[in-house]
This record gives structure tokens, C-alpha cells and sequence, in this order.
């Protein structure tokens, strides 16, 4: 039945010309923004999860420059320090030159003084954006990475320790020293925590402590070799010997040396307290023994450093290991930033390809959709012009 009213064919083909505009107007916006999905109205969870993929993105870009910037003040310190390792090589061929009987050392102190000085800038300048991370004992931190577990978010921090390498004199513990009883006797130096004495070959001489506490130093030297024992929080809690823990350690290292003749003797029971040392060797040996409290830097020593000293050479020495082990830390350190950031490039460059995998266009898809919705669109016209002429036909009937 054909009617002039409704025209069913007009209706059929005016909703398929929409069908194909609609889909001809998504795939142009696929082609001009590159984006199948642009809004959350084209695909609302795929839409959310790019979002949250785009934000940590962001957050990897900060940890990025936060990075850059820690490996930038590790640097600095590193190169410092390095320098000052150079500059403590230098002094220990000062110190060497002096025992020679025929040496000018008021002309060789002059020089070690000047080089002193030059450390002590070095490490004054060793600042990076008003962080210097060896002039003192304070440490910083920087942000590492953002870790999303679930809806939770947390941003994880990698510390960066400071390496004190500090010429400021020591402060003195507070009467930690004192002489021993068994086997021959210290000579301490009224109350500053200081003693030295000669051992001559088959003698013994001893020392003890009394009530040492955390962070506290004590350092045995030997010849020209420092034994040094730092107190821990663990060796003052409660139910513990700090004194015999630190004795104890000291004994070991000096044993694990092996100095010819020479033996660290301590038994807490038979002679609590002290630790003996016993000169077997042929030849004498100067001990001295020094209490030093916390906070005080590994280059101290050089503060009224003289290259005559009975043992400058064992402390500059011990200044050169502590300045190598700080360099050696600062680049361990320095290095895990660089594979840190690293990996964060890696990570960032991984997500942006899964974002992309979500929401960007099939572009040759895109192309091929288009010249076919345009012929359909060019058809549908037709059809619809076609539809539309039809009642035209019904006139016919009439004539």
C-alpha cells in the first residue's frame, strides 16, 4: 500500500544517512585529535584508567627532576671529596719528608698548613643548592619513585648520607680514659682524655674505660697504624658492657692486624675493664689512646695538625682512608640515582605506550572507514532523494 502521508522508505533511509553522518564525524575526530578515545563520554572506563596513567606520568616526570637534581649534589660532594683525598696525599708526603733528619720542617709545616687550608675550603665550597653533604653529619634525602598499590599512593624517598668530613676539633669525651692497673700503666694526660706511653720489647702496658657513651670514639694507635671503635646504640642498652664491647672490638682489630710481636690482650674477668697490650716484638712501640665524643668529623685531626707528631703519620693515614671511603660512598650513592633515573625513564616511556594503546587512533583503520562512510554517505543521499520522489510516482495514478 502506498500513501502520501507516510513515506516509510523516506524514514528508513533518512535514519541510515544519520547513522553514517554520526560515524563519518567520529572518524573525523579519530583523524584530526589522533584519539579514538577523547572524552569519557567515547569510552568512560578506558578514559579513567588513561587519566590515572597520564597523572603518574606527571609524578614520574618530578621524580625525574628530583633525581637529576640529588645525582647533581651527590656530584658535587664526590668531586669534593675526591679533591680533598688528593690534597691528603699531599700532606702525607709532608709528613714523610719531615722524618728525614736533614728536612727544613718548619718550611714542610708551612706547606702542610697552606694544604689544610685548601681542604678546608674544598669542603666549605662543597655545596649544592645550600646542602653540603660533607662539612657535616646531616644527610638529606630525595624523592625516589611514586608506587601506586591499588588507590593508594606513596612516594618513596632515597636517603643520601652525609659524609663528614669535618677539620673542626673534636670535642673531648667526659673522663672515659684512664690508666690501667695490670702489666704497666697508660700515661694520661690529666683529664682530656688523651694517653701515650712507650712500650718497650717484652713489656705490657694497659688502659681501661669507664662509662663510654653512644657515638663516643676510641682510637688505639699503634706505630703508625689507628685502630678506632665507634659505640653504638646497641653496646649502652640496657644489659650491656659498652666499656668491654668497645675493648673487645679493639682488641680484634688489633690482633687482626698482625703486627710483629705485638698482642691485644683483654679478659673481663682476671683483669676487668682493661685492655693490655703486649710488646713481644724487638723493637719498642709507641702507644697512644684517645676518647673522643660524638659528632666530631673524620678530618679533625687536622685542626693544630702537626707533621712531627709521634702519630701523624698513623693519622693522616686514617684521614686519607676515611676521605676514600666517603668518596667511595658518594659514588655507590650517585650511582643508584643514575639507575634510578634510569628506570624511571624506561618505566615512563612504557606507560605513555600503554596510554597510547588505550586511547590513540588506528590511523590507517581510520582512513580506509573514511572513504568507505563518505561512499555510504554519497549512497545514502541517493537513497534518501530517492525515497522522497516516490510519492511524486502515486500523480501517475490520477492523470
Amino acid at each position: 500500500m502506498s500513501s502520501i502521508l507516510t513515506n516509510s522508505s523516506a524514514m528508513v533511509a533518512l535514519q541510515t544517512l544519520k547513522g553514517i553522518n554520526s560515524s563519518l564525524e567520529k572518524t573525523q575526530s579519530e583523524i584530526s585529535t589522533g584519539k579514538a578515545v577523547g572524552s569519557a563520554k567515547d569510552n568512560s572506563a578506558v578514559w579513567a584508567i588513561s587519566k590515572v596513567m597520564e597523572s603518574d606520568v606527571s609524578g614520574f616526570d618530578a621524580v625525574s627532576d628530583s633525581l637529576a637534581t640529588g645525582q647533581a649534589m651527590i656530584g658535587v660532594a664526590r668531586t669534593a671529596t675526591e679533591t680533598v683525598t688528593d690534597l691528603l696525599k699531599d700532606i702525607k708526603t709532608k709528613v714523610v719528608a719531615a722524618r728525614d733528619a736533614t728536612s727544613d720542617t718548619t718550611k714542610l709545616q708551612n706547606e702542610t698548613d697552606e694544604l689544610i687550608s685548601l681542604v678546608e675550603a674544598t669542603i666549605g665550597a662543597a655545596q649544592f643548592n645550600g646542602v653540603n653533604l660533607i662539612d657535616s653529619g646531616t644527610g638529606t634525602s630525595v624523592v625516589g619513585s611514586i608506587d601506586r598499590n591499588g588507590g593508594t599512593v606513596t612516594a618513596n624517598s632515597i636517603t643520601i648520607n652525609a659524609q663528614n668530613l669535618n677539620t673542626a676539633a673534636a670535642a673531648t669525651a667526659a673522663g672515659q680514659l684512664a690508666a690501667g692497673t695490670a702489666g704497666g700503666n697508660l700515661v694520661v694526660a690529666g683529664n682530656n682524655n688523651d694517653g701515650a706511653v712507650a712500650i718497650g720489647s717484652g713489656d705490657q702496658e694497659a688502659f681501661a674505660l669507664s662509662a663510654v657513651a653512644q657515638d663516643e670514639t676510641i682510637t688505639v694507635t699503634l706505630g703508625d697504624q689507628n685502630f678506632s671503635y665507634t659505640v653504638t646504640a646497641d653496646d649502652v642498652a640496657s644489659g650491656n658492657d659498652a666499656n668491654e664491647i668497645a675493648l673487645s672490638n679493639l682488641r680484634d682489630l688489633i690482633n687482626a692486624a698482625g703486627i710483629t710481636g705485638v698482642t691485644a690482650l683483654y679478659d673481663p674477668v682476671g683483669a676487668a675493664g682493661e685492655l693490655t697490650i703486649d710488646n713481644q716484638g724487638t723493637d719498642d712501640i709507641n702507644m697512644a689512646v684517645r676518647a673522643r665524643a660524638d659528632g666530631a668529623g673524620a678530618l679533625a685531626g687536622l685542626n693544630g695538625f702537626s707533621i712531627t707528631g709521634g702519630t701523624a703519620l698513623a693519622d693522616i693515614e686514617t684521614m686519607i682512608n676515611s676521605s676514600i671511603d666517603a668518596a667511595a660512598a658518594f659514588g655507590a650513592a650517585e650511582s643508584r640515582l643514575e639507575t634510578q633515573s634510569d628506570f624511571l625513564s624506561k618505566l615512563t616511556d612504557a606507560l605513555k605506550t600503554g596510554i597510547g594503546a588505550l586511547v590513540d587512533a588506528d590511523m590507517e583503520e581510520a582512513s580506509a572507514r573514511l572513504q568507505a562512510l563518505q561512499v555510504q554517505q554519497q549512497l545514502g543521499t541517493q537513497a534518501l532523494s530517492i525515497a522522497n520522489q516516490s510519492p511524486q510516482n502515486l500523480l501517475s495514478l490520477f492523470r
